[in-house]
């Protein structure tokens, strides 16, 4: 246990009811980790409690919005999400986490189910994946055509664009592992009977298409900035990555009024400095 950079400062933080906590939550003692979750934890709360003046802005005044999380599989987008609406009213967002599309669905126009839980008047939807399914998943997987892909490729921007026009806000946020990463969460995944449940058979093939993911991935990129950017988030460290797209989201939704001094990306040092 290295306690050499500890200051008073920090002993006072662990000595408050979180810090305690986080200290008992250890299975070996380490209060430089115990430091770092306290400050992650009061950062989320200080953005959740922005969070909530941004879902009353779109409340109050009828806005829509769109945010989709993308990434791959075990990249942390769930999780990031959960933290995210934590304390939203229920009835002000939705959470859109489709299963693969029954016979009727895959009769439709492919954008059709997802047009139908577009937001309406005052309402925040995530998207836990989204249209981009066809992007990246189902071709690397053969569950689309060929065609069906080029179809979507050419399509999906003016979708975007269209959505855009009727006045929703769309985000686009990518989470962003590497292929270690990837295959150490699949292992907790795997040995644990809480999260063993999620994993699938595509999660199953993912690590043996890892190249073939990033070809298509890129490829995502490449073309589909035209209406929306995508904010790439790094997402190896969780905590992170749950920080990072909460000051994404909070920077730019232009809703008033906003606390800008709360919102400003500040790195893991910085915290631990404050």
């Amino acid at each position: 246990m290295n306690t050499s950079n500890i200051t008073d400062k920090d002993i006072e933080i662990l000595n408050t009811r979180k810090g305690l906590e986080a200290l008992l939550r250890q299975n070996r003692l380490d209060p430089e980790k115990s430091l770092r979750n306290v400050k992650y934890e009061k950062r989320l709360e200080k953005l959740q409690e922005e969070m909530l003046i941004l879902q009353q802005w779109v409340a109050r005044n009828n806005k829509k919005v769109v945010i989709l999380f993308e990434g791959r599989d075990a990249a942390g987008k769930g999780g990031a999400i959960r933290r995210i609406i934590q304390h939203l009213p229920p009835r002000a967002i939705r959470v859109v986490a489709l299963p693969k599309p029954n016979q009727t669905e895959l009769g439709q126009w492919y954008f059709q189910r997802y047009i139908n839980r577009l937001p309406n008047n005052g309402e925040i939807v995530f998207f836990d994946r989204s249209w981009y399914n066809r992007a990246v998943v189902e071709p690397v997987n053969g569950f689309c055509t060929k065609k069906d892909y080029e179809i979507f490729m050419d399509q999906v921007n003016d979708f975007e664009k269209m959505i855009q026009d009727s006045g929703i806000i769309l985000l686009k946020l990518y989470f962003s592992i590497t292929k270690n990463e990837q295959e150490r969460r699949f292992k907790d995944i795997i040995n644990s009977p809480h999260k063993k449940w999620k994993y699938s058979e595509v999660d199953k093939r993912a690590l043996s298409l890892w190249d073939e993911y990033a070809r298509y991935k890129e490829t995502m990129f490449k073309k589909t900035q035209v209406a929306a950017p995508w904010k790439i988030i790094k997402a190896n460290r969780k905590t992170n990555a749950r920080i990072r797209a909460f000051e994404y989201i909070l920077k730019e939704i232009p809703y008033e009024v906003k606390d800008n001094e709360t919102i400003k990306p500040k790195s893991i040092r910085k915290l631990l400095e404050e």
